[in-house]
């Protein structure tokens, strides 16, 4: 609560996205200018040298992040039920999130027609699983450390939830050493990532100087384009799916519950980070919406960790996004590929702002476009662009997060949940 107050107290322009849209700016007119050209090669080293930073992160990060997260549930039978049924919304709720993304991304095609600025460039041919059974074997490691050393992220988020399991299991006193060490870890990866996400704005200035150096301002019809379909599935998300994924789970109103959490999704759009919102959540969850400090102090750590369904969304829509912009051919086997890797890269997404463009680069790593140069620069784009999209990421976050909470609550038997609307 602390944390996000004092957010909120920050001067404008002390506060991140307005530092990324002031670099974007003079980003725009640097690149833009008769010396566009010339700048792009002088500043793009930093928006290189910021991509490298984001990629450098992303294996320890997503670890650590999806062992503390899945580690956390504890043992017993007690927490083992409640650890089941909580997971069991978290995978249902990020895989309709991630079909949303899919459906905004097929009805509004995002990248057609982006200008490539190397013309002789082939379309490149995506990593694509030839059916369910490889995507499935693809998923499993042989050996952890080469799929670590390797970057193979489907293999190290699966053996991150597994291993994470497996010490739920384990008896108390060694549980807890283990899990101690792995929060320290996971507190000092959360310190690293904040520190290099304060750098986006310097980041985005040579991403976007670089971009709109090579190809002037016609990427950013595309870049809108994604904004809608991004937007477009973030609404729907919030609006129909998560509020029927309640009613029909938790048997309550959706409209009470929206109305009680006024104050915890105020406090997500405005921090852009469900850890910094957590408190706000706790206590609106407990006292406005009336579920037990037993499932709440369970379901809501849990869910900031592992339930992103807002990343979720994001990485489907931005992924196909550069892989269209790029000129590959998207077939069904590659949107199911996505679709799936989405599900299992949001689990490993930190709350931390723009952590959904961190772990972009899982899936751009697993089609196999994740080392392309044009494809870098396109996310340089879309990082100029997505404070205001991280915002709502986060929103729709923080809300799916609160309503696992009254859906477990409800499974557990627990009565009086949002009876009526508090001020």
């Amino acid at each position: 609560m602390e944390n996000a107050s004092k957010n909120l107290e920050r001067k404008w322009y002390q506060k991140l996205h307005w530092q990324v849209f002031i670099a974007m700016a003079v980003g725009v007119l640097v690149g833009y200018s008769p010396a566009g050209g010339f700048f792009a090669q002088y500043f793009g080293w930093l928006g290189d040298l910021f991509m490298r930073l984001l990629k450098m992160i992303i294996v320890p990060l997503v670890i650590v992040s999806i062992v503390a997260g899945v580690a956390s549930a504890g043992g017993g039978k007690v927490v083992g039920r409640m650890f089941g049924k909580t997971l069991s919304y978290y995978v249902v709720s990020s895989l309709f999130a991630a079909l949303v993304g899919l459906l905004m991304f097929n009805l509004i095609n995002p990248g057609k027609g982006y200008p490539i600025t190397d013309t002789g460039t082939q379309p490149p041919d995506l990593a694509t699983p030839e059916s369910p059974i490889d995507l499935l074997l693809n998923i499993v490691p042989t050996n952890f450390f080469a799929s670590a050393s390797a970057g193979d992220m489907l293999g190290i988020i699966f053996f991150s939830i597994v291993f994470g399991i497996a010490l739920t299991t384990l008896p108390q006193k060694p549980r807890t050493k283990i899990t101690d060490l792995v929060d320290i870890l996971f507190k000092a990866m959360m310190s690293l990532t904040n520190g290099i996400i304060r750098l986006l704005p310097i980041g985005v200035f040579g991403l976007i100087v670089t971009l709109v150096g090579k190809t002037g301002l016609e990427s950013f019809g595309n870049l809108f384009k994604y904004v809608l379909a991004l937007g477009s599935g973030l609404s729907i998300h919030f609006l129909i799916t998560i509020p029927l994924l309640l009613y029909f789970w938790g048997r309550v109103s959706p409209w009470k519950h929206l109305m009680n959490l006024r104050e915890p999704l105020l406090v997500a759009f405005s921090t852009s980070s469900s850890a910094a919102t957590l408190p706000v959540t706790l206590n609106t969850v407990q006292k406005k919406v009336g579920v037990s400090n037993r499932v709440t102090s369970f379901t809501l750590p849990m869910g900031a960790t592992v339930n992103m369904d807002g990343t979720a969304i994001m990485e489907c829509v931005g992924a196909l996004f550069i892989a269209q912009a790029l000129g590959a051919e998207i077939g069904f086997m590659t949107q199911v590929a996505v679709v799936i890797t989405a599900l299992l890269a949001s689990i490993g997404a930190a709350a931390v702002p723009s952590a959904g463009l961190v772990v972009i680069f899982i899936i751009l790593n697993v089609i196999g476009i994740g080392d392309n140069p044009e494809a870098l620069l396109i996310v340089g784009g879309m990082l100029s662009i997505d404070r205001p999209l991280d915002m709502a990421r986060t929103a729709v976050n923080v809300y799916s997060d609160s309503c696992a909470a009254v859906v477990v609550g409800k499974w557990e038997g627990e009565t009086g949940i949002n009876e009526k609307i508090h001020p």
